[in-house]
């Protein structure tokens, strides 16, 4: 049986990314920040992945998916800035990321599948950016070159890292007009995870599995 482990397992996107894996016969480890799961993690606090670490050793990890994220405080731009609010989007969204992948990449490379994915998004495509979003888009622009880099860290471990984007979906961060339901998108994130080899390593694809530019 493989076993995923998604962060930010708690609603939204990773809620139905847990759903979707477990009914098609995956063992499921889902992470939330709430003190009642039994997998709590808060990525900010990166002592807490470590900890995870070390609950989980010895266990392969086919996929780690770094799901976890927060968009921040809504409608800064230039001339409004709260830095104090930008900090922590990039504290959760890049450096959670780092955090839980470096304390999990032996388990991920113990694994048969050995995929890490992290949940960017289009906003995050430096040559597409149209200054929307800044403090979230410069985030996720950051996970993006994370990816990058691990990929060309890891390859000689055998480990496929990419950098995917659900498309804009209706959760609590997408908003009620968003045109994708989160059960399609996660059904195409499976589809891209699901033929991912070492070719596609370092790369940015969108649910749809079209490439994003960097």
């Amino acid at each position: 049986m493989p076993t995923i482990l998604i962060t930010g397992a708690g609603r939204g996107l990773g809620r139905e990314l847990a759903r979707q894996y477990a009914a098609d016969g995956w063992r499921v480890i889902g992470t939330e920040r709430g003190a009642k799961s039994e997998y709590r993690l808060d990525v900010a606090e990166p002592a807490q992945a470590g900890r995870l670490a070390a609950h989980l050793k010895g266990t392969p990890i086919d996929v780690l998916f770094c799901n976890a994220g927060i968009i921040g405080k809504r409608g800064m731009a230039l001339g409004s800035f709260d830095y104090d609010a930008w900090q922590e989007v990039l504290k959760v969204n890049l450096l959670g990321a780092a955090a839980v992948i470096e304390a999990l990449v032996d388990n991920v490379a113990a694994s048969e599948r050995k995929v890490i994915a992290v949940m960017s998004s289009r906003l995050g495509s430096i040559s597409e950016s149209s200054g929307m979003t800044l403090p979230y888009a410069t985030s996720k622009a950051a996970l993006n070159l994370l990816a990058k880099g691990l990929a060309a860290t890891l390859a000689p471990r055998g480990i496929v890292v990419v950098a995917l984007s659900p498309g804009w979906v209706r959760t609590d961060m997408g908003g009620a007009g968003a045109p994708l339901s989160p059960e399609a998108s996660v059904a195409g994130l499976r589809a891209v995870i699901g033929k991912l080899g070492m070719k596609d390593t370092g790369r940015f694809f969108s649910h749809d599995g079209s490439s994003i530019p960097w």
